[in-house]
Parts: C-alpha cells; sequence; structure tokens
C-alpha cells in the first residue's frame, strides 16, 4: 500500500469515524462530484439522482469502518455510488449496455485510443452541444466510463476498481464509445472528425 496516496485518506477516514466535527461534511464535499457524476451519468433523471447521492453516502457514513486504505478512498466511494446506481437500474430494468452486434469482434480492441481528439472536437459551441447531446444518447454503462476517464481524470484501474470490471472491457467500452462520437458528430455536422 501506498503510504503516501493513503494518509490523507485514512487520516479523513479516521476523522469521520471518531465522529470529528466538520468531517463526514468534509469527505462529502470532496467527494459529492464524483459520486454525481457516476450516478447523473447512469440514470440521467435528476431526482433520482440526487436520492441515490443521498443514499451512497448515507451507506459510506454506514460502512465506513469496512473502509481498508487498499485503494483510494475515491475508489471505494465511488464503488459504493456505482453498485449503488447500478440496483437501482436493475430495479427499474433499463439496461446498462446496447447488445454487441453480430460482426463486432471486441476481442481485438487493445487501447482506447483511435485519432479521434474529444477536446479538439468540441472546440466551438455548436460542437459541443452536438457532441453533448451523443454522450447522452450512449448506454449509461459508456456515458459513466467516458465521464470517469475524460471528466474526472481516473485511470483505467481506478476504474476497474470502481466498476468490477476487467481493464480490457473498459477500454473496449471506451474504444467504442468515442466511434460512436466521432460518427455522431461527423453525421450532425458533415465534417469528418
Amino acid at each position: 500500500m501506498d503510504d503516501t496516496r493513503s494518509s490523507p485518506d485514512r487520516e479523513l477516514v479516521d476523522a469521520v469515524l471518531a465522529n470529528r466535527p466538520g468531517a463526514f461534511e468534509r469527505l462529502v464535499r470532496e467527494h459529492q462530484g464524483l459520486c454525481w457524476h457516476i450516478i447523473q451519468r447512469m440514470v440521467r433523471n435528476p431526482e433520482d439522482a440526487r436520492e441515490l447521492c443521498q443514499d451512497t453516502f448515507l451507506r459510506v457514513h454506514q460502512c465506513l469502518h469496512q473502509y481498508r486504505g487498499e485503494s483510494a478512498l475515491k475508489s471505494w466511494i465511488g464503488r459504493v455510488a456505482y453498485t449503488i446506481a447500478l440496483r437501482h437500474l436493475q430495479h427499474k430494468r433499463i439496461a446498462l449496455v446496447e447488445p454487441a452486434g453480430a460482426d463486432e469482434d471486441y476481442s481485438l480492441v487493445d487501447n482506447i485510443g483511435d485519432g479521434f481528439d474529444l477536446e479538439a472536437a468540441c472546440a466551438d459551441e455548436e460542437t459541443a452541444r452536438h457532441l453533448h447531446a451523443a454522450i447522452e444518447a450512449l448506454p449509461p454503462l459508456q456515458r459513466t466510463l467516458l465521464t470517469l476517464y475524460y471528466l474526472e481524470e481516473t485511470s483505467i484501474p481506478e476504474i476497474a476498481r470502481i466498476t468490477g470490471l476487467a481493464s480490457g472491457t473498459i477500454k473496449s467500452h471506451l474504444f467504442r464509445s468515442r466511434l460512436r462520437l466521432r460518427g455522431a458528430l461527423e453525421a450532425r455536422t458533415g465534417v469528418a472528425a
């Protein structure tokens, strides 16, 4: 375990467990953005997302004594948020991913790079609007993985800890999402991205 990385996490966890004033509020403040990004990207309903975020931090508070420090606190909380959102989708019978086409072979996808630069693609406001609409049209899991990787700048191994998915599966979803986004941008703007 990397003591330099886990020390601030461990101190915060210990402060919350000791019921120090403001400690839990600080934990929520530091991790609410990640929690919101994961849940909102999965469920897309603001009222449900708010309720699920509250459920997440309630669960974090109830189970924080189980945090062992094997991963970053961010990953542990992200895993709780992901699990709660996943259960919500399962309860509502909402598909997490689209079924793969018969002609798609994802075992050949070894990395997420395809030469498509998302930042450059959304340089102007209109293109950014199209990009956000295309992201919203993605299935819940792909929206979430894109958010974690690009907005939260979470590494593939860290995303794997949060979602429980294999790194190759995550890379495959990111690759497919980028291809789909590129196609959507090309179709809407008429320009090859």
